[in-house]
């Protein structure tokens, strides 16, 4: 966490891995015989905008269905919505009014994972395993120096969240029991962190993993961004510079996607309003040991970012002045809609969504006409 993308200091800001709402991958017959029109399907989609009846900021998203997600935001507020967000019932954890949620997980049908940003014991984490009604805080930092940002989960009992550095590595916080309880993992396989290098926590996707092994971390803020891997699971790291810009604290990477453990996607930019964000995205088709930027980049900063289920090569990218399609992965981007969203995720039944400023959800829903 670098600097308040809302106002305030040291306040910056989905998905994120295998068990990340419903964002794994296929669940039946039917959804597979649909993927192949998902490409033009989200050509002719737009945003269908959900009425959640909130004011908060939300930048924690996790998709599990069409019909069923979760968002976290400001004010330590956590909605659920089951009926594809007619309606949205307030769950949010008892105590955390005064805390910043910005990193979801959904493990199960009612089982959640949800990650409190800030210096100090503001970095908390809570779980729910009765879909909201009762939650436990399971995780309250008491380093001072720490600064957790977002998490990702394998699979629904192994899980990472990172900090910002800690005497001068990233600190990776882990879980073997689906959130009920965390220990920090051991830095000696931690690259160390260059001056002013840290995370967003702008969309829960500075951290993301694919399969049971492989993940990775984004950065920003240092002379230039970079993406750390891991492929066991967070004990040993290398990091990797990509063409996204850096350079000052609120530039760099602030969302990863992959597909699979060799493709991915980065985007950032400078998440000041009026700031240019020339070269926002990169791909990668090597696991991330090496970036390029895309040839038409997305057009301004973008915070959040999700692959298209089922699908080879369209993604979605988000962020406050809009939201871009790519349909040949990455490599170049067009713009749908104008509207403004934190964070993206999908689930395997093409329940896309969208979250952020002022109470707004949204679902993808095709334009007809």
């Amino acid at each position: 966490m670098l600097t308040s993308l809302s106002g305030g200091a040291a306040q910056a800001g989905g998905t994120s891995g295998a068990a990340s709402g419903g964002s794994t991958g296929a669940t039946g017959g039917a959804e597979q015989a649909r993927a192949a029109g998902a490409a033009p399907w989200a050509r002719s989609a737009g945003w269908a905008a959900k009425d959640t009846g909130s004011e908060s900021r939300f930048r924690g998203l996790s998709a599990v269905s069409r019909s069923t997600a979760w968002v976290a935001g400001s004010g330590g507020t956590v909605l659920r919505t089951r009926d594809g967000g007619t309606r949205w019932r307030d769950v949010s954890p008892p105590g955390a009014e005064g805390l910043e949620l910005r990193d979801i997980e959904t493990l199960g049908p009612r089982r959640a994972v949800v990650l409190a940003i800030g210096e100090g014991d503001a970095s908390r984490v809570f779980r729910t395993e009765d879909g909201g009604a009762h939650w436990k805080e399971t995780f309250r930092n008491t380093d001072p120096a720490a600064f957790y940002n977002c998490m990702t989960f394998f699979d629904r009992r192994r899980g990472l969240a990172v900090s910002d550095p800690v005497d001068g590595k990233f600190r990776i916080l882990a879980t073997r029991d689906g959130g009920a309880s965390w220990h920090v993992l051991p830095s000696g396989g931690m690259p160390d962190a260059r001056p002013g290098e840290a995370n967003f926590a702008a969309s829960g996707q500075c951290l993301t993993s694919a399969g049971s092994r492989d993940v990775w971390m984004a950065t920003g803020g240092a002379d230039t961004s970079r993406v750390f891997h891991s492929a066991d699971g967070g004990r040993h790291w290398t990091a990797t510079e990509t063409a996204v810009p850096a350079a000052e604290p609120a530039r760099g990477v602030f969302a990863l996607a992959f597909r699979d453990r060799r493709r991915g996607l980065a985007v950032g930019g400078d998440y000041r309003p009026g700031e240019a964000s020339p070269d926002a995205s990169a791909v990668t088709a090597d696991g991330g040991a090496h970036w390029r930027r895309s040839a038409r980049p997305v057009p301004a900063y973008r915070s959040g970012v999700v692959w298209l289920p089922h699908s080879r090569a369209a993604a979605l990218a988000v962020g406050p002045t809009g939201s871009d399609l790519t349909f040949d992965g990455g490599r170049s981007w067009r713009t749908f809609d104008r509207g403004s969203y934190d964070t993206v995720d999908c689930a395997p039944d093409f329940g896309c969504w969208a979250a952020g400023e002022q109470g707004r959800v949204a679902r993808l829903e095709p334009r007809l006409g």
